[in-house]
């Protein structure tokens, strides 16, 4: 067990901690949550004796080992096994099958094992270190946003492994669903204070809300009862036969505590700007292949998908399969091989890239890239989404040049709040922010009077925003017509990683599945979906058209109406004649068209209704 007490820390004139008292005992899984620059990874530090307290005790058992995530790169040996066995404690350093495991867990293959790991991408390095420090047995694990560089699948596959960890652990992660699967308990840095409880962050965050609005309303009924002393004692300090009670008030008012009002905590508050769209789809997709290298298989081809006007689309898959690619072909960052992408004339899409960031003029002040966003952005707009963004006052007048990435990142934010759009391309937007942003982040997509096609890991964005999915999965991109939740029970993820117990011959094999015939039927059950999007999409697409080509033939037919009574009252019999005219065709063409409406209806009907079975079958 860890006993912290009385804990103090600062820099100069911001205080972290002041008076900071908890404990980590045994086999707790704790979370830790705050804003960011209020002391999470500066806590971290301290526990990890890299950093001194400016007062107070940090106890620590004899021989205790603390494991910590690294994010510095930096290997020795040959291949990636040999680097990751160097975590093995002593008595275990035979076992290499631990090693594998995990490595295997963070999606490495077979193949991997074997590699140097300078020949990996940065990403996979610090999944390398991350199997490092899980492979180490550590009494007590520190892992600071352990999830920024994994897949969807090495992060399920991460949850499972943490729910089982048999000691102590911290975690920190702007995933809240991560979090919440993981912890036993919550503990918050939260205005200058540390408060530890058992139970997720939802209970903590209500709890402090109610606590916070229990001490305002007592602030307030506090200091209207001393204005009512200080009222009876400026009137009768001068009447003697009152003196007693007036003593009585002043002794009552100087024993009195006089509670603060509590500042307000900033916080990034995003809304964006929708553009008008009249239409309906914004952007067709048809038959589009993309690669980078022509020696090598296309990152993916045939791709086909509309996007309505106000669709929720989300991006999955593991790594490297081309999902940022994609969304770089969506925002016409890149041109695709063959196929066509035609955005409606008045599609207005705002784009936030992992590395737009370099994009940034580094001589302009944060200010002015918000302002270049749109001409019609004024100074004080900049100012009020500089300041939504956390950069308040003269803050706003920094240089590029000399924020963090993470300042960079909210800088992309701002500009794209700062220009209506009516389709928003977003690629792991929520990696930068802490808890609370991310809710914010999440209310304002789910509130956004426009389309969004988002590439995310954290599945609390894909519960509650997807509608549609594209997946990279299987060596193939398909489009699945339905929420995350709906494509985990139907589909799930191929060869999805799981946890393995030590083999009897000390030897690890890699997890295959024991059940060949569920794995078939998953299999066959994917292509049938596969095969109902391709069929329903472009039937869906005639009905929205027909409908609205028939709206466009009824709001004809009325204007040519009101034209026909204004040329009746002026008696004008040549404008009736032709406007009927134009009338009768009018109806002819509706009423052709409601047939056609009726037979694609019925089709879709059909051929959904034949799928369905086929899935039940």
């Amino acid at each position: 067990m860890i006993k912290v007490a009385n804990l103090c820390k600062s820099y100069g004139s911001q205080t972290l901690f002041d008076d900071v008292s908890f404990n980590i005992n045994l086999k707790e899984r704790i979370g830790l949550v705050g804003r960011n620059g209020h002391g999470k990874t500066t806590l971290f530090r301290l526990l990890l004796k890299r950093e001194e307290p400016d007062s107070g005790i940090i106890a620590i058992p004899k021989n205790y080992r603390i494991g910590h995530l690294e994010q510095h790169i930096h290997f020795t040996q040959p291949t990636v096994l040999d680097e990751a066995c160097l975590g093995l404690p002593e008595d275990q350093e035979h076992d290499r099958w631990r090693a594998e495991s995990i490595l295997f867990g963070l999606g490495f293959t077979k193949e991997d094992m074997a590699r140097p790991p300078a020949e990996f991408s940065g990403g996979f390095q610090v999944r390398l270190n991350l199997a490092k420090v899980l492979v180490s047995d550590p009494d007590l694990l520190l892992l600071d946003e352990p999830t920024n560089y994994l897949d969807i699948v090495s992060i399920r596959w991460l949850i499972k492994y943490l729910q089982s960890w048999p000691r102590e652990l911290m975690l920190i992660t702007h995933d809240r669903s991560f979090m919440d699967s993981v912890i036993t308990h919550t503990m918050g840095i939260h205005r200058q204070r540390v408060r530890k409880i058992a139970g997720g962050t939802e209970k903590y965050y209500n709890q402090i809300l109610q606590e916070e609005e229990i001490y305002e309303k007592t602030r307030i009924n506090d200091e209207k009862r001393r204005k009512e002393i200080e009222i009876f004692i400026r009137r009768f300090r001068a009447k003697a036969r009152l003196a007693n009670l007036v003593q009585s008030r002043i002794k009552t008012l100087a024993k009195t505590e006089k509670r603060e009002k509590l500042h307000k905590i900033k916080s990034i508050e995003f809304e964006f700007t929708p553009a008008p769209f009249p239409a309906k789809i914004l952007m067709e997709v048809d038959d589009v292949a993309f690669g980078y290298d022509p020696a090598l298989p296309k990152l993916f081809e045939g791709m086909k998908f509309t996007i309505g006007k106000n669709d929720r689309i989300c991006i999955v898959g593991k790594n490297g399969k081309g999902k940022s690619t994609l969304l770089k072909i969506l925002a016409q960052r890149l041109q695709p091989l063959s196929g066509q992408l035609r955005a409606h004339a008045m599609t207005r899409a705002g784009y936030f890239g992992q590395t737009n960031a370099a994009e940034l003029d580094l001589n302009k002040t944060l200010e002015e890239e918000i302002m270049s966003a749109d001409p019609n952005c004024s100074q004080q707009r900049a100012r009020d989404i500089a300041g939504a963004m956390m950069f308040s006052g003269d803050e706003a007048l920094k240089k590029i040049a000399v924020l963090s990435g993470g300042e960079r990142s909210r800088v992309l934010l701002g500009k794209i709040l700062a220009a209506p759009c009516s389709l928003l391309l977003l690629d792991e937007p929520s990696n930068h922010l802490d808890l609370e942003s991310c809710d914010s982040l999440l209310a304002a997509l789910d509130s956004f009077d426009g389309a969004v096609v988002l590439v995310t890991h954290n599945e609390m964005f894909l519960n509650a925003l997807a509608e549609r999915l594209i997946v990279f999965d299987r060596d193939r991109l398909m489009v699945y017509e339905g929420s995350y939740p709906d494509f985990l029970k139907d589909i799930g993820w191929e060869n999805e990683p799981k946890l393995t117990a030590q083999p009897e011959d000390g030897k690890l094999n890699i997890p295959k599945n024991n059940q060949p015939d569920k794995k078939a039927l998953r299999k066959a059950r994917a292509e049938i979906i596969q095969q109902r999007s391709q069929t329903l999409s472009p039937l869906q697409k005639k009905v929205l058209e027909l409908e609205a080509a028939i709206a466009d033939g009824e709001n004809e037919r009325h204007r040519i109406n009101e034209l026909l009574i204004a040329a009746s009252t002026k008696g004008d019999g040549a404008a009736i004649a032709a406007l009927a005219k134009q009338d009768r065709e009018l109806k002819t063409h509706v009423e052709k068209l409601y047939g056609e409406l009726a037979s694609a209806t019925e089709e879709f009907e059909r051929r959904a209704k034949e799928f369905a079975e086929r899935l039940n079958d």
